[in-house]
């Protein structure tokens, strides 16, 4: 532990406010990609300063939109609420509060409320509005419901390929794993339907206006049937699936947002960090930040880890459980979180140099907790071998934290089944 005193002292800055945040923003501001981690899906501190760098990096540096780790539809209506579209709900917790499938509060929080009041705000009378896009594979569904609401209006005629696709899903009861196990063992896939469908909706995007969120459904659509298949083969597969989902739907979005566009994303640190510094890598996966770097150019993306050492936090103790206070109990001996608990301030911020000293090379154990969590695996799970600077370009660090604020505790979808391997 001693020998990493010296070394966190130089590098950690006191973060107080988010005017402490300068050297981090000057070193995002030029990126086309900034990733912002956590290391829980129900922390109060991940989701109030990662609002807070992106508030400064849309100020600031002109970023485009705010893509996260959530569905299209879901998060395309808060999209709409934040660019005050015709209809749409003038206060965007309205939006937020439709996020209806477990795990809510992933999302439908005070926290995120407060960053999308402020977007919502700042958006007023701009010709650039900031967007507000989700990522994930999950709505498979609900997307192609929605292709179904586009064409019955804009395009008559594609509708029947649209039903083709529905019509090969619903034997399954909107029961993800059903599907999964049904094209494992007998010959149920609905693979050619969603590719022609694809097919259509990617021709429409190139020819027609306002055509890229029924395209974008399709994708997810192509992509949850895909991950859904995988799944049941068990393995990195089906990771693999939904993070290079993840991957081109970003960079789908910065193509739709233009050549000078840039991306803010929010997603758990193990999607954000580097796989290739932890053993994420060696169990075969890939990581959005890592196929971001490789994408952009590791000059043009900067990932951002977030930790704590102890606290509270929103999670279930097992799939679909309904969601639950708990706490996290002190960080494992010889974690880095152990580490900075011992030698960094209670809040701080490191910016990682070229060179880094032993504290950013060496490999250390970095807690990750999933929506599912069970702190009494502390002593044996819950933890990520983890070279830090090779998997960041910085990190926030939060001693003590508490649980994020969620908007309402229903849990009212449990069909999802469990995102391999731990629920992040």
């Amino acid at each position: 532990m001693a020998r990493y005193g010296d070394e966190v002292a130089a590098l950690a800055t006191p973060l107080r406010d988010p005017g402490d945040l300068g050297e981090l923003v000057e070193r995002a501001g030029p990126a086309r990609v900034v990733l912002l981690g956590e290391a829980s899906h129900g922390t109060h501190e991940f989701y109030t300063w990662r609002a807070a760098l992106t508030r400064r990096l849309i100020e600031e540096h002109g970023f485009s939109f705010v893509a996260v780790e959530g569905d299209w539809p879901d998060c395309a209506r808060v999209d709409r609420s934040v660019r005050g579209m015709p209809g749409e709900p003038a206060d965007p917790r309205e939006a937020l509060l439709a996020y209806d499938r477990w795990p809510t509060w992933m999302w439908a929080n005070e926290e995120v409320t407060d960053f999308c009041r402020w977007l919502r705000a700042r958006n007023e009378g701009s010709d650039r509005p900031v967007g507000f896009h989700g990522l994930d594979v999950y709505s498979l569904w609900e997307s192609l419901r929605e292709i179904l609401v586009h064409l019955r209006e804009h395009d008559p005629d594609q509708v029947p390929a649209a039903l083709a696709a529905y019509r090969c899903f619903e034997p399954f009861a909107e029961d993800p794993q059903s599907y999964a196990w049904a094209t494992r063992f007998v010959s149920a896939s609905c693979e050619n339907e969603v590719v022609d469908l694809l097919v259509r909706l990617r021709e429409r995007a190139a020819v027609a206006a306002g055509e890229f969120a029924a395209w974008q459904n399709a994708e997810v659509v192509a992509g949850a049937e895909h991950y859904y298949r995988a799944m049941v083969h068990g393995g990195p597969r089906s990771w693999n699936v939904r993070d290079r989902h993840m991957d081109q739907t970003l960079d789908r979005l910065l193509t739709h947002y233009g050549p000078d566009s840039k991306a803010v994303v929010w997603a758990h640190n193990t999607h954000v960090g580097d796989a290739r510094a932890t053993d994420q890598s060696r169990h075969g996966e890939n990581t959005l930040g890592e196929l971001a770097r490789d994408r952009y150019g590791r000059d043009r993306v900067v990932l951002v880890g977030f930790g704590t050492h102890r606290g509270s936090v929103i999670a279930g103790d097992s799939w679909g459980a309904p969601m639950q206070e708990m706490g996290v109990p002190p960080a494992r001996p010889d974690s880095l979180e152990d580490v900075l608990h011992a030698t960094a301030p209670s809040r701080a911020m490191v910016v990682f140099p070229g060179d880094g000293p032993a504290l950013l090379t060496d490999e250390l154990a970095h807690r990750a907790i999933g929506v599912v969590y069970r702190p009494e695996r502390e002593r044996w799970g819950n933890y990520v071998p983890t070279v830090l600077g090779e998997r960041y370009d910085a990190f926030l660090w939060f001693d003590e934290s508490r649980a994020v604020r969620p908007m309402h505790p229903a849990t009212i979808d449990t069909h999802e089944p469990e995102t391999f391997p731990s629920g992040v």
